[in-house]
């Protein structure tokens, strides 16, 4: 014992600020939201044990868990794939080399550190209102704008838009990729008569599918986690009609608006575990598409 404190007590002495951390902030809120999740629990009174009824009512009572997971799905499957693509399409054009190089990737950066913020989501729901900004812009070409955010139809595109405007981050991570990219092979394809757009499909892209898939992960994740803009614009509501209800919006209204906290833990679990299924899915898939060097 004196010896392993003699070799190791300082090094885990440096690491307890994060080992205390770790379980007081993550592991132990884990296991007990896990325990939660299997009673009855309204915050003011104790838990009671209730064994599987949150997770059946959930799953054969609740129209409300099946529309959140209907709008959610909807946001992750269009919001992902654009983001993507709008990354990699101003990566590839700050890749040419222009002049201040460094300015423009800041700028282009900034929307992510500001994009998931209360202050961005009031710009944003001020901006799509009834007198908006693109409201003002349509009435230049003479069309008659509505209510973005308050008109069902529109009001989950505005949030999928704000999502594509947070590019930042994939952008950034696509350049590293691209200047990885080595010149000769780009060189060896136009020897070998490969215009632009091919080089872009046959080269660029394989190249790139490690950094592909590194984005797509982690971008999924972060949209079914997605819940500031959706609150914000929304009020809380989730309206109209449900239209911009997000999982964690309505997790977060049975947990800290109607108190019920074994409710709401049953359907954080259900989440994790949505997460999961998607994450593996993505990651099975990559052998088939991800090619590493």
């Amino acid at each position: 014992m004196r010896r392993f404190l003699k070799r190791d007590g300082i090094g885990y002495l440096f690491l307890s600020p994060w080992i205390i951390g770790m379980l007081a902030f993550t592991l132990i809120p884990v296991a007990v939201s896990f325990y939660l999740s299997f009673t009855d629990y309204e915050m003011f009174h104790s838990p009671v044990w209730t064994g599987w009824s949150n997770y059946k009512t959930i799953f054969t009572n609740d129209t409300q868990f099946l529309e959140s997971l209907s709008v959610t799905f909807r946001y992750v499957f269009l919001a992902v794939p654009l983001e993507l693509m709008f990354a990699l399409a101003i990566a590839l054009m700050l890749q040419k080399g222009l002049a201040g190089l460094p300015l423009y990737r800041a700028i282009y950066y900034v929307p992510s550190l500001f994009g998931g913020s209360v202050a961005i989501a009031l710009l944003w729901r001020q901006v799509f209102g009834a007198k908006g900004l693109f409201n003002i812009f349509l009435g230049y070409f003479g069309i008659d704008g509505v209510s973005w955010i308050a008109t069902p139809e529109y009001a989950l595109y505005t949030l999928i838009l704000l999502k594509i405007w947070q590019f930042g981050s994939p952008m950034i991570i696509f350049l590293a990729g691209l200047q990885q990219i080595p010149n000769e092979l780009y060189e060896a394809a136009s020897i070998d008569g490969a215009g632009k757009r091919a080089q872009f499909f046959r080269v660029t892209i394989p190249m790139l599918t490690p950094i592909i898939f590194f984005n797509l992960v982690m971008q999924i994740i972060n949209s079914f986690q997605a819940f500031t803009p959706a609150y914000v614009i929304s009020g809380g509501t989730g309206g109209p009609l449900n239209s911009t209800l997000f999982y964690t919006l309505y997790l977060y209204q049975k947990g800290f608006v109607n108190f019920q906290m074994g409710y709401a833990s049953a359907l954080a679990w259900i989440l994790l575990v949505i997460i999961g299924i998607f994450t593996m899915i993505t990651f099975l898939s990559s052998k088939k598409w991800v090619h590493y060097e």
